[in-house]
């Protein structure tokens, strides 16, 4: 390759032709001697045989310690050289005709592998031909003509004396008309006094400075950034005369730093939160003032409705919709913006975010652009505050994010008087695509999210059934943060006897998995308390289930590649079962592994029901246990998930205190209760989801429950069925006597055949009206098909037949069978 030397402004090259860079240096201005690592002489050149007047031929093969005159001053001689990379001194030499030569040496020891002689050894000889003065001459040039720094001398009043070529093109005067003159009289400014008052510290101390400034020339519109080094000139005796002032112009890496901190300082703060519109503003933020004075981000309006953008981003003919998502200005306000956040706003074909959409590639605008004033004519609006903010540049980036077009970043400045140029384009779209993937996550997300809340609401009560046990409210809280939907529930199921069961739940993880996870658990709780389990059963049921939930995982895991979302036999859930019976006033409570609940008196006194210790759902091996209260009427029972009182800034207790305190202070409301309760809780954004259940028990009245001791003979049959009929007469329901009589007869003869005593009668009025004979069987009953000649088995079908639902349960002493009817309103 060619090494161009430039003189002026003409450049010649000896690259190619080493005769004649030879001719150029004179090689023989130089002894240049070549030795083997024993010191023999395997090259010699003309300068070395003027030197010391032996021809090459005849040293060549010699010793070269031969040539000394008096020992190398260096213990042990050549030999102990050789570990050195490098050697410099004055040796004695012997010269042909026998003088003593005292000649400075220089030895460069090359590392072995290399290859060539292993010592080179140097001398400069005095070259006559140079004329006088030159050195001083050079010197003066060299200082005038330096092409790598600003150079300036100042004397001790600190008046400028001598500037060089490249101090008068950075400050835009010549040495004649800055001659004389301060530092701070050039430059006027901050810039100017700083260095000047450096100057003066230069000359008091004798120490060096050094600074960093950044000052604009005259008639550039570009600041230029300076590293400047400030350093005293002394005289031969040590005496300051002056401070020499050198300045290298570093603005090309001054803004290659600031834009690779613009870069970092985007990857800390752009997509810090998994929102389309945050994730918009930060990039806005992040870009304003570090690279334009205005920016707005416009997203595709088709997204607002689509689940996925549309495959042509861009319509052939326009318009082109864009929804502004965020902007950010230099100055309050954004006046600069036609269009306000949130606005769709239309963008005709031709125009600049429409032709780089449709380009897909970042693009630089000036106002003078052909295109860019075409766009500005037909839209009176944009024009009048491009003329009103004195905006002469703008950049427009596309977003786009794993092939998929999502909007338009558009960089405008009128503050800043520099145009932009390619690496501000470059940077931009390097700071936008980052932007784009934060916004197509974040995009993702909502949309995933959004379909997992809608199925997770889709799969809670939408309307709680009225229940004549309890009065009941409730809410549900989609998590808030990165987590995502979870797998909380509550269920409000009524069951025979006028009781109610209440369930509270929480699948373990986030998304559709626990939201779909959470719809099977809730169905099969239903699917239990409809053949009224006791509650611990129930929970050892339902704990069967998730186990072989996760086995089934586990096995469709194995017929699969790696790499799942959730990893197989993951599966797992709490869950707290309660059931309050109004007749007794007792409520039946049993936990898998969940937060206990909280029983508020009527007096307001907020009590805590200790739970047996269970595991959670799935784990197995342990058996759940149940907890029997009894509650007043008019008692609060409060059930809830985790979330609800562990927060990651709060621990499991402290916030379960919160709760007992928030629960004790009146309300008008059980939902204004609720709402209570969460706004003392919970964060803006909770972490978690929760799920939040408060019942008010209610209690029947004794005169709404009727209970007879049924003799096991079939003689007690007809006197129960009178009896039967006077209480309802005195609870004026003539109009359900034949239904009643008739299911009655059926269920009590029915006890006293087939069953065991003691047989019980018990009719509940409320709403509607309970039959329950109980016995001491624990057969139970099932519908059958009788046969043309049966006598019997048709019973128990017209009880099925004329009452809106039965069923039987068993309980620690037998069975129930039960027939509920509904009263015809009076």
């Amino acid at each position: 390759m060619e090494q161009p030397v430039t003189a002026g402004r003409t450049t010649r090259s000896y690259g190619a032709e080493p005769e004649a860079l030879e001719a150029l240096v004179g090689a023989s201005l130089t002894a240049r001697v070549t030795l083997d690592e024993h010191g023999i002489v395997t090259g010699w050149n003309a300068g070395a045989e003027r030197l010391l007047g032996y021809p090459a031929g005849q040293m060549t093969g010699r010793r070269a310690a031969d040539l000394l005159a008096e020992p190398i001053p260096v213990r042990g001689g050549l030999p102990t050289l050789a570990g050195l990379p490098r050697w410099n001194g004055d040796v004695a030499l012997r010269h042909r005709d026998g003088r003593k030569l005292t000649v400075r040496l220089l030895a460069h020891h090359r590392p072995p592998g290399v290859d060539g002689p292993a010592w080179l050894v140097v001398s400069a000889l005095t070259d006559r031909q140079s004329p006088a003065g030159l050195d001083e001459s050079l010197v003066s040039w060299s200082f005038a003509q330096s092409p790598c720094c600003a150079l300036a001398i100042y004397d001790t009043r600190l008046r400028l004396r001598r500037a060089n070529a490249d101090m008068e093109r950075a400050t835009a005067l010549t040495e004649d008309e800055m001659r004389g003159l301060r530092v701070s009289e050039i430059s006027d400014g901050d810039a100017g006094r700083r260095a000047e008052a450096d100057m003066a510290r230069v000359l008091r101390t004798g120490e060096p400075a050094y600074e960093e400034n950044y000052l604009r020339a005259s008639g550039e519109s570009r600041e230029h950034a300076w590293s400047v080094f400030l350093s005293a000139l002394r005289d031969h005796e040590g005496t300051i005369r002056g401070v020499c002032l050198a300045a290298h112009d570093m603005t090309e890496q001054f803004w290659a730093r600031k834009r690779l901190q613009l870069i970092a300082e985007a990857g800390r703060r752009i997509g810090s939160t998994l929102d389309v519109t945050r994730t918009a503003q930060e990039l806005a933020d992040v870009t304003v003032p570090a690279l334009a004075d205005f920016v707005s981000v416009d997203l595709l309006a088709a997204l607002d409705e689509a689940s996925e953008p549309p495959v042509r981003a861009v319509p052939v003919d326009g318009p082109l919709l864009l929804r502004r998502a965020a902007l950010r200005s230099v100055t309050p306000g954004a006046p600069e913006s036609a269009v306000p956040t949130g606005t769709v706003d239309a963008y005709p074909a031709g125009s600049m975010p429409f032709e780089t959409l449709r380009s897909g590639r970042p693009a630089l605008h000036g106002t003078t652009d052909p295109a860019f004033t075409a766009w500005l004519a037909r839209d009176p609006a944009r024009a009048a505050r491009v003329r009103a903010f004195g905006i002469h540049s703008a950049m427009t980036v596309p977003l786009t994010a794993r092939g998929t077009t999502l909007g338009v970043a558009f960089f405008v400045r009128h503050r800043n008087q520099e145009p932009f140029r390619h690496d501000d384009l470059v940077l931009a779209g390097e700071l936008v695509a980052r932007a784009a993937v934060s916004i197509d996550n974040a995009r993702r997300y909502t949309r995933e999210r959004a379909t997992a809340v809608t199925l997770q609401r889709s799969l809670l009560p939408q309307r709680l059934p009225r229940q004549a046990a309890v009065e009941v409210a409730s809410r549900y809280l989609p998590a808030g943060g990165h987590a995502g939907v979870g797998g909380d529930w509550f269920d409000v199921i009524p069951l025979s006897g006028a009781r109610v069961a209440l369930v509270v739940g929480d699948v373990v993880g986030h998304g559709l998995v626990a939201s779909a996870t959470m719809g099977r658990l809730r169905t099969a709780v239903r699917t239990l308390a409809d053949i009224d389990l006791p509650c611990d059963e129930l929970l050892t049921h339902l704990d069967d289930l998730v186990a072989r939930l996760n086995r089934e995982e586990e096995s469709d895991a194995e017929g699969l590649a790696t790499g799942s979302a959730q990893p197989a036999g993951d599966l797992g859930a709490t869950c707290l079962y309660a059931v309050y019976d109004p007749v007794t006033r007792h409520c039946c409570f049993a936990g898998a592994g969940h937060p206990v609940p909280a029983v508020v008196s009527p007096e307001g006194t907020v009590e805590l029901v200790g739970l047996p210790t269970a595991p959670p759902l799935g784990v197995g091996g342990l058996p759940y246990e149940s907890t029997e209260v009894v509650v007043p009427e008019g008692s609060l029972l409060a059930l809830y998930t985790n979330g609800l009182v562990e927060t990651p800034d709060r621990d499991l207790d402290t916030g379960v205190d919160r709760l007992r305190e928030a629960l004790g202070r009146p309300a008008a409301s059980l939902d204004a209760l609720c709402d209570t309760v969460l706004a003392d809780l919970l964060p803006p954004r909770p972490a978690d989801d929760v799920a939040l259940l408060i019942a008010r028990t209610r209690a029947l009245d004794a005169r709404q429950v009727a209970t007879w001791q049924v003799p096991a003979v079939p003689s007690a049959v007809a006197q129960t069925r009178k009896d039967v009929v006077e209480q309802l007469g005195r609870w004026g329901l003539s109009d359900a006597v034949f239904v009643t009589e008739l299911v009655v007869s059926e269920l009590v003869t029915n006890a006293i055949r087939h069953a065991e005593p003691p047989v019980q009668l018990r009719l509940i009025h409320d709403s509607t009206l309970i039959c329950e004979v109980s016995d001491g069987g624990n057969t139970a009953p099932h519908l059958r098909r009788a046969r043309t000649y049966d006598e019997g088995g048709r019973g128990l079908l017209l009880v099925a037949q004329l009452t809106e639902r039965w069923g039987t349960r068993q309980s620690a002493t037998g069975k129930t069978i039960w027939a509920e009817q509904t009263l015809t309103p009076a």
